[in-house]
């Protein structure tokens, strides 16, 4: 399909199941938001898709709903000293300069290729990016977790760039750091552009903030929903312009999500510091193979491939199952987490 946009996007009729689901998703996407710090859009983007909302609908809405989430989630972590406000607003900036090349690139697929191929598009980088920082993610919180030690911010690579003095050099207080700006740019970029183009940045934020910047997770986490905000509220109004926001899923997705967001905020001063980053893989890791038995149904229907219907109809489903486990995973984890933590914080005091 080559014609204008507004005649390739079709909104989805909504009934007691899917709002049902919908609210579900979003209060899952708002406790992994809390917890992690991500906007949850790699929860809340498949989640949407998996129910039939066309890619770009499912991308748009995500960004819409994700910035008074975001500034709710960012306004409880800062009353708990996590957020570093300077470091969020400078990488907010460049991550808005991000987000609108994200959205030339993926009107353009989508006004070459049409639905199909912008839900192949936004599958197929799931897929990739979750894999690979979800991999790197887990590995770092195995390794956290038998050292047995706190955590500290910074890697190696981290470290090595703090100590190139390029001008101009940028002191963060909260996070405790000092960094050049142009070492802050295209992690913004990258953020910005992933969050435009799918709905995500926070998977590429945080672990960009923690590995290349060197913030801890708690502060990355943190400080990552004020770039969220920013770059979600110039986003919402691009793609609204472009008639792309299902105001529907918005409130649906932000009404369970504002309940999420809240507990799962509360959750990261329970919780050890592995354990962020160990709930940020397994989503990540489950939720990637959600999406690629997606896949042939797109690869299908731009007859690049002729799988059997039968086929693509079992895999779409097993797509939507592994997309409700990764759901409830997710929320088990980090609930189990926070409850246990605050046993053992009551025991000690009871004891005291």
């Amino acid at each position: 399909m080559h014609g204008p946009v507004t005649e390739v996007i079709q909104f989805i009729d909504l009934n007691a199941y899917s709002i049902i689901f919908l609210f579900l998703v979003g209060f899952i996407g708002g406790l992994v938001s809390g917890f992690i710090g991500s906007g949850g859009a790699f929860v809340l983007t498949p989640g949407m898709m998996s129910l039939g909302v066309p890619g770009t609908v499912a991308v748009a809405s995500n960004m819409c709903h994700k910035f008074p989430k975001a500034l709710v989630g960012a306004i409880k972590r800062f009353k708990y000293g996590q957020v570093d406000l300077k470091l969020g607003l400078i990488m907010g900036v460049f991550a808005e300069i991000g987000v609108q090349m994200g959205i030339m690139v993926q009107r353009r697929i989508l006004e070459s290729f049409g639905e199909a191929g912008s839900n192949l598009y936004v599958s197929f980088i799931f897929v990739m990016v979750l894999v690979i920082v979800g991999s790197f993610v887990m590995r770092d919180a195995m390794k956290i977790k038998k050292s047995s030690g706190p955590a500290k911010g910074g890697t190696t690579l981290a470290k090595r760039l703090q100590q190139i003095e390029l001008w101009p050099m940028i002191t963060f207080k909260t996070a405790n750091l000092r960094i050049s700006m142009w070492f802050l740019v295209p992690v913004a970029l990258a953020t910005g552009m992933l969050a435009a183009t799918i709905a995500v940045g926070g998977f590429i934020g945080v672990p960009g903030l923690m590995y290349v910047i060197g913030a801890t997770s708690i502060v990355a986490s943190a400080s990552e929903l004020v770039i969220a905000f920013v770059m979600g509220l110039g986003g919402t109004l691009i793609w609204a312009y472009y008639g792309s926001v299902d105001i529907r899923l918005v409130m649906i997705i932000l009404a369970g999500s504002l309940f999420g967001v809240q507990l799962g905020a509360i959750g990261t001063t329970y919780v050890k510091d592995y354990m962020i980053k160990y709930v940020m893989a397994v989503i990540m890791l489950i939720v990637a193979v959600s999406r690629f038995f997606a896949i042939p149904k797109y690869l299908n229907q731009l007859h690049v491939t002729s799988f059997n219907e039968a086929s693509v109809s079992i895999m779409t489903q097993i797509s939507f199952a592994v997309m409700c486990f990764a759901l409830l995973t997710g929320a088990s984890i980090i609930l189990f987490s926070l409850f246990k933590a605050r046993s053992v914080e009551r025991a000690v005091l009871a004891g005291s």
